[in-house]
Protein backbone atom coordinates (compact mmCIF):
# COMPACT_ATOMS: atom_id res chain seq x y z
CA UNK A 1 0.00 0.00 0.00
CA UNK A 2 3.13 2.18 0.67
CA UNK A 3 3.87 2.00 -2.90
CA UNK A 4 0.20 3.87 -4.24
CA UNK A 5 1.20 7.71 -4.88
CA UNK A 6 -0.82 10.49 -3.40
CA UNK A 7 -1.59 13.81 -5.15
CA UNK A 8 -3.87 16.81 -5.67
CA UNK A 9 -5.48 18.04 -9.31
CA UNK A 10 -7.03 21.34 -9.31
CA UNK A 11 -10.04 20.02 -11.41
CA UNK A 12 -13.49 21.98 -12.22
CA UNK A 13 -13.06 24.26 -9.69
CA UNK A 14 -11.92 21.56 -6.96
CA UNK A 15 -8.71 20.15 -5.66
CA UNK A 16 -8.73 16.18 -5.99
CA UNK A 17 -6.92 13.64 -4.00
CA UNK A 18 -6.49 11.32 -6.33
CA UNK A 19 -4.34 7.51 -5.71
CA UNK A 20 -2.05 5.91 -8.20
CA UNK A 21 -0.05 3.45 -9.02
CA UNK A 22 1.54 1.59 -12.55
CA UNK A 23 2.61 2.62 -16.10
CA UNK A 24 0.33 1.70 -18.87
CA UNK A 25 -3.01 2.07 -20.33
CA UNK A 26 -4.95 4.16 -17.75
CA UNK A 27 -7.63 2.73 -15.86
CA UNK A 28 -9.74 5.48 -13.82
CA UNK A 29 -11.40 3.33 -10.63
CA UNK A 30 -14.78 5.94 -9.83
CA UNK A 31 -15.72 4.35 -5.81
CA UNK A 32 -19.55 5.11 -4.53
CA UNK A 33 -21.03 5.50 -1.14
CA UNK A 34 -19.89 5.25 1.60
CA UNK A 35 -16.25 4.60 -0.02
CA UNK A 36 -13.15 6.56 -0.74
CA UNK A 37 -10.31 5.68 -3.26
CA UNK A 38 -9.70 3.40 -0.92
CA UNK A 39 -12.41 0.56 -1.86
CA UNK A 40 -10.12 0.21 -4.81
CA UNK A 41 -7.11 -0.69 -2.96
CA UNK A 42 -6.87 -4.17 -4.25
CA UNK A 43 -7.63 -3.08 -7.91
CA UNK A 44 -5.17 -0.48 -7.40
CA UNK A 45 -2.19 -3.21 -6.47
CA UNK A 46 -3.53 -5.71 -9.27
CA UNK A 47 -3.28 -3.50 -11.78
CA UNK A 48 -0.28 -1.76 -11.16
CA UNK A 49 1.14 -5.50 -11.48
CA UNK A 50 -0.14 -6.06 -15.14
CA UNK A 51 0.97 -3.17 -16.82
CA UNK A 52 -1.84 -0.87 -16.26
CA UNK A 53 -2.05 2.81 -14.65
CA UNK A 54 -4.59 2.76 -11.92
CA UNK A 55 -5.89 6.13 -11.01
CA UNK A 56 -8.50 6.35 -7.85
CA UNK A 57 -9.71 9.71 -7.21
CA UNK A 58 -11.80 10.99 -3.96
CA UNK A 59 -14.77 12.41 -5.81
CA UNK A 60 -16.31 15.59 -4.65
CA UNK A 61 -17.51 15.84 -0.90
CA UNK A 62 -15.05 12.74 -0.14
CA UNK A 63 -12.08 12.05 1.96
CA UNK A 64 -9.25 14.46 1.03
CA UNK A 65 -10.70 16.20 -2.01
CA UNK A 66 -11.68 20.09 -1.21
CA UNK A 67 -13.29 22.77 -2.57
CA UNK A 68 -16.76 21.55 -3.16
CA UNK A 69 -19.53 23.15 -1.27
CA UNK A 70 -21.15 20.45 1.06
CA UNK A 71 -23.91 22.92 1.90
CA UNK A 72 -25.41 23.34 -1.73
CA UNK A 73 -26.75 19.36 -2.95
CA UNK A 74 -27.32 20.68 -6.48
CA UNK A 75 -23.03 21.45 -6.73
CA UNK A 76 -23.36 17.38 -6.62
CA UNK A 77 -24.93 16.70 -9.98
CA UNK A 78 -23.68 14.09 -12.63
CA UNK A 79 -22.76 17.06 -14.58
CA UNK A 80 -20.83 18.54 -11.70
CA UNK A 81 -18.67 14.95 -11.18
CA UNK A 82 -18.20 14.47 -14.68
CA UNK A 83 -17.10 17.64 -15.39
CA UNK A 84 -14.61 16.53 -12.58
CA UNK A 85 -13.98 13.38 -14.01
CA UNK A 86 -12.78 14.73 -17.76
CA UNK A 87 -11.12 17.37 -16.06
CA UNK A 88 -9.18 14.79 -14.14
CA UNK A 89 -8.31 12.86 -17.51
CA UNK A 90 -7.28 15.81 -19.55
CA UNK A 91 -4.65 16.48 -16.17
CA UNK A 92 -3.50 13.21 -15.86
CA UNK A 93 -3.80 11.31 -18.99
CA UNK A 94 -0.46 10.40 -20.70
CA UNK A 95 0.02 12.41 -23.90
CA UNK A 96 -2.43 11.10 -26.80
CA UNK A 97 -4.39 9.09 -24.30
CA UNK A 98 -7.79 10.60 -25.30
CA UNK A 99 -9.61 7.57 -23.87
CA UNK A 100 -9.17 5.87 -21.21
CA UNK A 101 -11.03 2.59 -19.33
CA UNK A 102 -13.67 3.12 -16.97
CA UNK A 103 -14.10 0.78 -13.88
CA UNK A 104 -17.47 2.36 -11.55
CA UNK A 105 -19.36 1.01 -8.21
CA UNK A 106 -22.18 2.08 -6.67
CA UNK A 107 -22.79 5.73 -7.39
CA UNK A 108 -19.30 5.68 -9.12
CA UNK A 109 -21.31 3.31 -11.72
CA UNK A 110 -23.80 6.31 -11.91
CA UNK A 111 -21.24 8.77 -12.74
CA UNK A 112 -19.40 6.94 -15.05
CA UNK A 113 -22.75 5.91 -17.07
CA UNK A 114 -23.20 9.80 -17.49
CA UNK A 115 -19.78 10.00 -18.26
CA UNK A 116 -20.43 7.76 -21.39
CA UNK A 117 -23.71 9.47 -21.96
CA UNK A 118 -21.84 13.34 -22.11
CA UNK A 119 -18.38 12.59 -23.32
CA UNK A 120 -18.29 9.17 -24.95
CA UNK A 121 -15.11 10.34 -26.40
CA UNK A 122 -13.22 9.88 -22.84
CA UNK A 123 -14.16 6.27 -22.41
CA UNK A 124 -12.67 3.11 -23.89
CA UNK A 125 -14.50 0.87 -22.38
CA UNK A 126 -16.31 0.34 -19.02
CA UNK A 127 -16.91 -2.56 -15.98
CA UNK A 128 -19.64 -1.06 -14.07
CA UNK A 129 -20.67 -3.33 -10.83
CA UNK A 130 -23.79 -2.84 -8.51
CA UNK A 131 -26.03 0.02 -10.02
CA UNK A 132 -26.96 -0.51 -13.52
CA UNK A 133 -27.86 1.98 -16.26
CA UNK A 134 -31.18 4.00 -15.49
CA UNK A 135 -33.04 5.29 -18.27
CA UNK A 136 -34.76 8.32 -17.63
CA UNK A 137 -38.52 8.75 -17.50
CA UNK A 138 -39.79 11.94 -18.52
CA UNK A 139 -42.94 11.15 -16.75
CA UNK A 140 -41.42 11.26 -12.50
CA UNK A 141 -38.77 12.50 -10.76
CA UNK A 142 -36.66 9.47 -9.53
CA UNK A 143 -37.33 10.56 -5.47
CA UNK A 144 -41.02 10.91 -6.24
CA UNK A 145 -40.91 7.29 -7.88
CA UNK A 146 -39.20 5.69 -5.01
CA UNK A 147 -41.45 7.08 -2.64
CA UNK A 148 -44.04 6.44 -4.36
CA UNK A 149 -43.42 2.66 -4.33
CA UNK A 150 -41.08 2.42 -1.23
CA UNK A 151 -42.62 5.11 1.16
CA UNK A 152 -40.83 7.40 3.10
CA UNK A 153 -38.86 4.84 5.31
CA UNK A 154 -36.89 3.63 1.88
CA UNK A 155 -33.29 4.86 2.49
CA UNK A 156 -33.17 7.03 -0.92
CA UNK A 157 -36.09 8.44 0.82
CA UNK A 158 -34.35 9.10 4.05
CA UNK A 159 -31.62 10.85 2.91
CA UNK A 160 -32.88 13.77 1.10
CA UNK A 161 -33.53 15.92 4.20
CA UNK A 162 -30.65 17.96 4.90
CA UNK A 163 -29.49 16.80 8.31
CA UNK A 164 -31.56 14.78 9.35
CA UNK A 165 -29.52 11.61 8.52
CA UNK A 166 -26.55 13.08 9.33
CA UNK A 167 -27.92 13.92 12.82
CA UNK A 168 -29.09 9.81 13.46
CA UNK A 169 -25.51 9.21 11.98
CA UNK A 170 -23.67 11.28 14.57
CA UNK A 171 -25.62 9.46 17.36
CA UNK A 172 -24.83 5.98 16.17
CA UNK A 173 -20.87 7.06 15.69
CA UNK A 174 -18.92 6.70 12.05
CA UNK A 175 -17.76 3.18 13.32
CA UNK A 176 -21.10 1.94 13.76
CA UNK A 177 -22.61 3.56 10.53
CA UNK A 178 -19.90 2.35 8.07
CA UNK A 179 -20.12 -1.04 9.25
CA UNK A 180 -23.79 -1.31 9.13
CA UNK A 181 -23.25 -0.45 5.61
CA UNK A 182 -20.55 -2.53 5.09
CA UNK A 183 -22.33 -5.86 6.99
CA UNK A 184 -25.85 -5.38 5.07
CA UNK A 185 -26.47 -8.10 3.14
CA UNK A 186 -29.70 -8.78 2.61
CA UNK A 187 -31.46 -9.17 -0.79
CA UNK A 188 -33.92 -6.32 -0.84
CA UNK A 189 -34.91 -2.74 -0.57
CA UNK A 190 -32.78 -1.46 2.28
CA UNK A 191 -35.38 0.46 4.80
CA UNK A 192 -34.13 3.04 7.45
CA UNK A 193 -36.96 3.81 9.53
CA UNK A 194 -36.65 7.37 11.68
CA UNK A 195 -34.49 6.79 14.82
CA UNK A 196 -34.55 3.06 14.36
CA UNK A 197 -31.98 2.65 11.09
CA UNK A 198 -30.53 -0.62 10.50
CA UNK A 199 -32.06 -1.83 13.84
CA UNK A 200 -28.86 -2.49 15.49
CA UNK A 201 -28.71 -1.52 19.06
CA UNK A 202 -26.10 0.83 20.17
CA UNK A 203 -25.11 -0.99 22.81
CA UNK A 204 -24.10 -4.27 20.41
CA UNK A 205 -20.26 -5.14 19.91
CA UNK A 206 -19.69 -4.24 16.64
CA UNK A 207 -18.67 -6.54 13.77
CA UNK A 208 -16.57 -6.66 10.58
CA UNK A 209 -17.40 -8.19 7.42
CA UNK A 210 -15.09 -11.13 6.46
CA UNK A 211 -12.88 -9.11 4.04
CA UNK A 212 -12.56 -5.66 6.03
CA UNK A 213 -9.93 -5.70 8.38
CA UNK A 214 -9.73 -3.28 11.53
CA UNK A 215 -6.94 -1.69 9.67
CA UNK A 216 -9.09 -0.94 7.04
CA UNK A 217 -12.20 0.18 8.55
CA UNK A 218 -9.81 2.83 10.91
CA UNK A 219 -8.94 4.35 7.33
CA UNK A 220 -12.56 4.91 6.13
CA UNK A 221 -13.31 6.27 9.70
CA UNK A 222 -10.83 8.18 9.45
CA UNK A 223 -11.90 10.20 6.47
CA UNK A 224 -15.24 10.10 7.31
CA UNK A 225 -14.67 11.78 11.13
CA UNK A 226 -12.80 14.55 8.99
CA UNK A 227 -15.65 15.10 6.06
CA UNK A 228 -18.43 13.84 7.74
CA UNK A 229 -21.59 12.17 5.42
CA UNK A 230 -23.28 15.51 4.05
CA UNK A 231 -21.09 15.27 0.78
CA UNK A 232 -21.68 11.32 -0.03
CA UNK A 233 -25.39 12.24 1.36
CA UNK A 234 -25.29 15.30 -1.19
CA UNK A 235 -25.87 12.61 -4.84
CA UNK A 236 -29.01 11.31 -3.68
CA UNK A 237 -30.10 14.94 -2.70
CA UNK A 238 -28.56 15.86 -6.24
CA UNK A 239 -30.77 13.19 -7.63
CA UNK A 240 -33.76 15.04 -8.75
CA UNK A 241 -31.95 17.68 -10.27
CA UNK A 242 -30.01 15.07 -12.27
CA UNK A 243 -33.55 14.51 -13.72
CA UNK A 244 -34.30 18.15 -14.38
CA UNK A 245 -30.94 18.77 -16.39
CA UNK A 246 -30.52 15.33 -18.26
CA UNK A 247 -34.13 15.78 -20.71
CA UNK A 248 -31.90 16.00 -23.59
CA UNK A 249 -30.56 12.32 -22.93
CA UNK A 250 -34.03 11.24 -22.50
CA UNK A 251 -34.20 7.93 -24.76
CA UNK A 252 -30.10 8.31 -24.95
CA UNK A 253 -27.93 5.11 -25.16
CA UNK A 254 -24.58 4.13 -23.66
CA UNK A 255 -22.37 3.49 -26.70
CA UNK A 256 -19.52 1.93 -25.15
CA UNK A 257 -18.47 -1.39 -24.83
CA UNK A 258 -19.44 -2.32 -21.52
CA UNK A 259 -19.62 -5.24 -19.00
CA UNK A 260 -21.64 -5.66 -15.64
CA UNK A 261 -21.35 -7.55 -12.58
CA UNK A 262 -23.41 -7.39 -9.53
CA UNK A 263 -23.73 -9.90 -6.46
CA UNK A 264 -27.26 -11.52 -6.02
CA UNK A 265 -27.24 -10.38 -2.63
CA UNK A 266 -26.61 -6.52 -3.28
CA UNK A 267 -29.75 -4.31 -2.73
CA UNK A 268 -29.46 -2.60 -6.05
CA UNK A 269 -29.94 -5.97 -7.57
CA UNK A 270 -33.47 -5.75 -5.85
CA UNK A 271 -34.94 -2.67 -6.01
CA UNK A 272 -37.22 -1.20 -8.60
CA UNK A 273 -37.47 -3.67 -11.32
CA UNK A 274 -33.52 -3.98 -12.07
CA UNK A 275 -33.56 -7.77 -11.88
CA UNK A 276 -35.83 -7.76 -14.91
CA UNK A 277 -34.13 -5.09 -16.06
CA UNK A 278 -30.98 -6.80 -16.19
CA UNK A 279 -32.05 -10.42 -16.86
CA UNK A 280 -34.83 -9.30 -19.66
CA UNK A 281 -33.71 -6.81 -22.60
CA UNK A 282 -33.99 -3.74 -21.20
CA UNK A 283 -30.63 -3.03 -20.28
CA UNK A 284 -29.01 -4.94 -23.37
CA UNK A 285 -31.57 -2.19 -25.66
CA UNK A 286 -29.71 1.06 -23.51
CA UNK A 287 -26.58 0.34 -23.70
CA UNK A 288 -26.05 -2.11 -26.91
CA UNK A 289 -22.54 -2.69 -26.52
CA UNK A 290 -23.30 -4.60 -23.20
CA UNK A 291 -21.27 -7.60 -24.16
CA UNK A 292 -21.04 -9.34 -20.52
CA UNK A 293 -23.51 -9.57 -17.73
CA UNK A 294 -21.86 -11.27 -14.50
CA UNK A 295 -24.01 -11.83 -11.41
CA UNK A 296 -21.98 -13.48 -8.56
CA UNK A 297 -23.56 -15.76 -6.20
CA UNK A 298 -23.50 -14.96 -2.66
CA UNK A 299 -22.07 -11.52 -3.03
CA UNK A 300 -23.06 -8.34 -1.50
CA UNK A 301 -22.94 -4.90 -2.34
CA UNK A 302 -19.39 -4.18 -1.90
CA UNK A 303 -18.14 -6.68 -4.63
CA UNK A 304 -14.60 -5.06 -5.82
CA UNK A 305 -13.95 -5.94 -1.61
CA UNK A 306 -15.16 -8.71 -0.92
CA UNK A 307 -14.31 -11.09 -4.31
CA UNK A 308 -10.92 -8.65 -5.45
CA UNK A 309 -9.82 -12.09 -7.00
CA UNK A 310 -12.71 -12.66 -8.90
CA UNK A 311 -13.60 -9.16 -9.87
CA UNK A 312 -9.61 -8.36 -11.19
CA UNK A 313 -10.13 -11.12 -12.92
CA UNK A 314 -13.42 -10.11 -14.63
CA UNK A 315 -11.92 -6.52 -15.55
CA UNK A 316 -8.88 -7.58 -16.59
CA UNK A 317 -9.87 -9.90 -18.80
CA UNK A 318 -12.45 -7.63 -20.69
CA UNK A 319 -9.87 -4.85 -20.59
CA UNK A 320 -7.16 -6.53 -22.48
CA UNK A 321 -9.44 -7.01 -25.10
CA UNK A 322 -9.11 -3.19 -26.20
CA UNK A 323 -5.13 -3.13 -25.83
CA UNK A 324 -3.43 -2.62 -28.60
CA UNK A 325 -0.60 -4.16 -27.21
CA UNK A 326 -1.74 -6.29 -24.38
CA UNK A 327 -0.02 -5.98 -21.08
Amino acid sequence: METIEHKMVAVNGINMHVAELGKGPMILFIHGFPEVWYTWRHQILYFASQGYRAVAPDLRGYGDTTGAPTDDPTKFTTHHVVGDLVALIDAVAAPGEDKVFVVGHDWGAVHAWALCLYRPDKVKSLVNMSVPFTPRNPMIKPVDALRAVYGNDYYIVRFQERGEMEGEFAVRGTERVLTDFFNDRKPAPLFLPKGIGFGNSLDAPISLPSWLSKEDLAYYCSKFDKTGFTGGLNYYRALNTNWEFTGPWTKAKVKVPVKFIVGDLDLTYHSMGAKDYIEKGGFKKDVPLLEDVIILQGVGHFLQEEKPHEINKHIHQFFNHFCTTEP
